[in-house]
């Protein structure tokens, strides 16, 4: 019988903090740091729209799609909804359920932060709320399924522990796909507003 375990609750909870903090404000100052002076609150705020879209859905379905039961190793089979039926005593693994939820939420919301940086001056506020979704949708969810959830790839024996598939190679090649269809910046010359803000973003990530 599995059972609860402090220790491992402390630490997740630790690390869904670390995760959070590379993001905001980490990502969001070393982005908005080499952005132009015009652009850098947009930049910044690209961040806290892309964790704002993402919390929400994961909520309401992120998350089952991502770590429901298999279905033919491509998605997962979703049974709760707006986690209905996920309550403070279950368990995954030895930590509380809600918590792995969290801790999986901070990761998706991270993947598409990182996204950010290579569409600024390329993609307007109003396309980045349209275009949030539908990648989580249809890019993240599906592959953290692949290769968290229970997948094809984790079924070949795939092992992610840090990110490195899921997040990393997702949100680089997902990046430079949207990068090479919107096509180049109108103003090529990206003047860095405040390399303070880019080496304090820059910190925070080493720190994490």
């Amino acid at each position: 019988m599995v059972m609860f375990s402090a220790g491992d609750t402390a630490w997740i909870l630790v690390c869904t903090l670390l995760v959070l903090l590379m993001s905001i404000p980490a990502v969001a100052f070393f982005y908005g740091g080499l952005s132009k002076r015009k652009n850098v609150l947009n930049t910044m705020f690209l961040t806290f729209i892309a964790f704002s879209i993402i919390s929400v859905i994961w909520v309401i379905f992120g998350y089952q799609f991502a770590f429901g039961s298999d279905i033919n190793g491509l998605i997962g089979a979703p049974s709760n909804f707006f986690l209905q039926g996920i309550g403070l005593d279950d368990l995954n693994g030895t930590i509380p359920t809600l918590l792995f939820v969290m801790f999986q939420c901070a990761f998706a919301g991270l993947t598409c932060a990182i996204m950010s940086g290579a569409l600024v001056g390329r993609m307007k506020t109003k396309a980045w709320v349209i275009f949030v979704p539908l990648w989580a949708c249809l890019v993240y969810v599906p592959v953290a399924h692949w290769v968290w959830g229970g997948g094809w790839l984790m079924q070949m024996g795939a092992l992610d522990f840090a990110g490195g598939a899921v997040v990393h190679i997702n949100s680089g090649i997902s990046a430079l796909a949207v990068a090479l269809v919107l096509g180049k910046r109108k103003n090529d010359a990206l003047i860095p507003h405040n390399l303070g803000y880019a080496v304090l973003g820059a910190a925070l990530l080493w720190f994490r």
